[in-house]
């Protein structure tokens, strides 16, 4: 039996291919990059303390289009049509060219604006060649006519933005040990429920892939990290979760569907959000968008005492909340069980950590008191 009779057989192929590969390598690509002295130093913006291994993205790229490429040629695409199949090749090329970008910015330390003229070039180009929103059905209209059509400009500014911005919220999130790799691998299974449910094979085929090589990489990358996944990794996770919502719809004139744009606005809601709220306080005090600072959620939680691993763990708890509430949109099958289960991971996972945190912060204000009060005897009796 051929592999492309079972769709689901297919994405837990890549899954599995992706995360093996990548997991493989990245030992390799930190042997590499030691010997040659790609590190990222510490500094008072990041939180470790010693030089770090900072092209973890290489590897992850490598198990992502190894994964896929094996199923091609397996015969794993031949459930998708023909511009299904292109589509999917775009999405490769656009995310090996947005990892090229961050790569050369954790190479080079590339400043923003022109980082931000490539990414948008790049977005321009894969929208020629088709990974575009050109239409999007609006089912609730009662005029009959529910297709609302973008013009050519508007359907690359719509494009670009959605796929520069999702990018860049991927890319801020990357502050923490494992924070970036395990929100995208939750967004991407997330999307594989989504697409399966409306019927969107080829999107699960490219989140499948996705969320195996973050889960290859999570195991080096979790609280305490041996290896980061840099910029390159980062943008290369961004687009790719921003282009599979396009890459599902689309098919010559059909639109993509209300549904199939907000699904991903909600599971990627968390970093979304911060990271808009981050560039309205910068420019509110009149600095730059990408002004570095300590604004972002994950660093005022560790200014309010919750450790590197407790913040880490809220974010994942609350984006497989998200996702979950995404399925009940979607209409998928048993979509509130697994909301009834998320949330109650989600409850059980913010009681533990504020409890822990006040346990931590009472141990520490008792430590406090006991320094003082052995300095105030030492005053008294310096015997």
């Amino acid at each position: 039996m051929s592999i492309a009779s079972s769709p689901i057989a297919v994405s837990i192929t890549s899954f599995v291919l992706a995360a093996g590969i990548t997991s493989l390598i990245v030992p390799r690509v930190r042997t590499i990059a030691l010997k040659l002295g790609l590190t990222d130093e510490p500094g008072p913006r990041k939180q470790h303390v010693a030089p770090m291994v900072r092209i973890g993205g290489v590897a992850m790229v490598i198990g992502f289009c190894l994964a896929l490429t094996i199923i091609w040629i397996s015969g794993g695409f031949g459930l998708l049509a023909p511009e299904k199949d292109q589509l999917i090749w775009t999405t490769i090329a656009g995310g090996l060219c947005f990892f090229v970008i961050g790569l050369g910015d954790d190479l080079f330390a590339l400043s923003p604006w022109p980082r931000l003229a490539c990414q948008v070039a790049v977005g321009i180009a894969v929208w020629s060649q088709g990974l575009r929103i050109g239409a999007i059905d609006l089912p609730w209209l009662e005029d009959g006519s529910s297709f609302l059509v973008l013009s050519d400009l508007l359907s690359m500014a719509a494009t670009v933005i959605w796929l520069v911005g999702i990018t860049n919220a991927i890319n801020w999130l990357d502050g923490l040990d494992g924070l970036a790799a395990g929100v995208a691998a939750i967004a991407a299974v997330g999307l594989i429920s989504v697409s399966f449910s409306l019927h969107q094979v080829a999107a699960g085929f490219l989140a499948a892939a996705l969320a195996g090589c973050c889960a290859g990489f999570l195991r080096h990358n979790f609280n305490p990290a041996r290896i980061f996944m840099g910029d390159g990794g980062s943008y290369f996770l961004g687009f790719t979760l921003a282009a599979i919502s396009i890459v599902g719809p689309a098919k010559g004139f059909m639109g993509l569907t209300a549904v199939s744009l907000l699904l991903p606005l909600l599971i990627l809601s968390l970093p979304l959000a911060d990271m808009s709220a981050v560039i309205m306080a910068r420019l509110r005090e009149g600095q730059s968008p990408f002004h570095p600072d300590r604004r972002h959620l994950h660093h005022r939680l560790l200014k309010a005492g919750f450790s590197h691993r407790r913040i880490v763990l809220l974010f994942y708890a609350f984006t497989q909340w998200l996702a979950s509430l995404a399925l009940v949109v979607a209409n998928a099958e048993m979509r509130f069980l697994w909301l009834a289960l998320a949330t109650a991971i989600l409850i059980s996972t913010v009681i533990i950590s504020r409890r822990k945190n006040h346990l931590g912060k009472g141990l520490l204000k008792s430590s406090k008191i006991s320094n003082e009060s052995r300095d105030q005897i030492l005053k008294k009796d310096p015997r």
